[in-house]
């Protein structure tokens, strides 16, 4: 037992010594006790030169005067101004340099003493990226305020034209209609732009919202873990070890989201069709999601008809199938099924939850990227898995379709027909 934990404790400390985000602890007096390479680099220090110093080394005014009191008045009142809560606030480097950064702090009270924990996730990209948006906006006004004035003169130009040379009326209506092509492009060109640049603006701020969420999830576990070092405690260490693997689950979830849309977007999904035992598929996908089951779940799988060999491409279905066993797992605590069935010229794949359900009035826009419905603000997610999922079943030729009904369940139908998979390696 003892292996184990000095074992899981070397786990922890190398996840916190690799993490991106920088990840530092202080005393109640703000002496740094702990600072992992991520946190020295974005200050540009080495850890030594840090650790033992007050943490207010690495702040900017007002924040360098204010620290200490803000330290003693919290001590004293336990009433959080950062601590629990978390916000933007401005770093200061080794060379004098300011930069932006999100700071989550967490107490944490560890062998009967109070230690208080820092996640820092550098802002600098992130404010570039905004005020790149915001040149870019600046620009499009710019381009649309030009192209209108230039429009206005045209028009004005050939309605004189028209009063004075009235012969010449059909010519001016040809005109007329280029003129209004052009603007109708125009005008395309920019929503798109626009929808584009919306694009942008959201997937970096739900990448950052995303990202943090399990990360301090992982720290706040991380350092509970140390405090049951007792063999009777053991099932309180797994609880901990089990959040901690749920929480790599999910960020893994959210990297394949995100590196599953940018190939789709830039074109760049490949198709290797081979044969393959679609039940034996299932059987490994559901294999693989054991560990994201609730208490008393369980998947039921069962095969309808003939079990012979597809023609499919492999990775494309078993994303499809993972991302609908994983959303059935997570919007349900009741058990889910996963059926096949063989048919002549088709097989479906019917995975059916008794979950939440979809609520009307969401469900036209369930297939949205980034769209989630209003019953499931409380559980985390991309709102890019069903997206991915349809564009995957249209590359495979196939349709999905899906019924639901508010907290009594949904159940979704993937139907590809063979000739398409046979077609689609020719």
């Amino acid at each position: 037992m003892k292996n184990e934990t000095t074992d899981l404790l070397m786990q922890l400390e190398a996840i916190i010594d690799t993490a991106i985000d920088g990840i530092l602890t202080i005393d109640t007096r703000g002496n740094v006790e702990q600072m992992n390479p991520a946190a020295a680099h974005l200050f540009g220090y080495n850890v030594d030169e840090v650790k033992g110093n007050n943490i207010k080394m690495l702040m900017p005014e007002p924040y360098h005067s204010e620290h200490d009191g803000y330290i003693h008045k919290y001590n004293t009142t336990k009433v959080p101004h950062i601590i629990g809560i978390g916000r933007e606030v401005q770093g200061k480097k080794k060379n004098g340099d300011e930069f932006p950064f999100r700071l989550a702090v967490s107490e944490v009270i560890l062998n009967n003493r109070v230690i208080y924990t820092g996640v820092i996730h550098d802002l600098s990209d992130v404010k570039s990226a905004e005020q790149e948006i915001k040149d870019l906006n600046k620009n499009l006004e710019e381009t649309v305020s030009q192209r209108t004035y230039e429009l206005e003169k045209t028009v004005n130009k050939l309605l004189s034209t028209n009063n004075a040379y009235k012969s010449e009326i059909v010519e001016r209506k040809l005109a007329e209609q280029k003129l209004q092509d052009s603007q109708e492009e125009l005008t395309r060109s920019l929503s798109k732009e626009k929808e584009l640049n919306e694009m942008k603006s959201r997937f970096v701020s739900m990448a950052s919202h995303e990202f943090r969420t399990p990360l301090t999830s992982i720290l706040s576990s991380a350092a509970i873990i140390g405090r049951y070092d007792k063999e009777e405690q053991q099932d309180k260490r797994e609880k901990h070890v089990n959040r901690i693997k749920a929480s790599v689950a999910n960020l893994t979830g959210i990297l394949n989201d995100f590196l599953s849309l940018s190939k789709l977007e830039e074109g760049r999904v490949e198709i290797n069709v081979g044969e393959l035992n679609l039940n034996l598929l299932c059987m490994e996908i559901i294999e693989d999601t054991k560990q994201l089951l609730k208490s008393d779940q369980k998947i039921n799988h069962t095969i309808h008809g003939e079990n012979p060999l597809v023609i499919v491409d492999e990775r494309i279905l078993r994303n499809i199938v993972f991302n609908l066993i994983s959303n059935a797992i997570k919007y349900s605590d009741k058990d889910i099924s996963c059926d096949i069935y063989f048919n002549n010229d088709h097989f479906e794949l019917v995975v059916k939850d008794q979950g939440i359900g979809i609520p009307l009035e969401d469900q036209k826009h369930l297939f949205t990227r980034f769209f989630r419905a209003g019953n499931v603000t409380n559980i985390q997610g991309t709102g890019l898995g069903l997206n991915i999922v349809k564009r995957y079943v249209e590359i495979l030729g196939g349709s999905i379709r899906f019924e639901s009904e508010h907290e009594v369940g949904t159940s979704f139908f993937i139907k590809v027909p063979y000739s398409n998979i046979e077609n689609s390696n020719l």
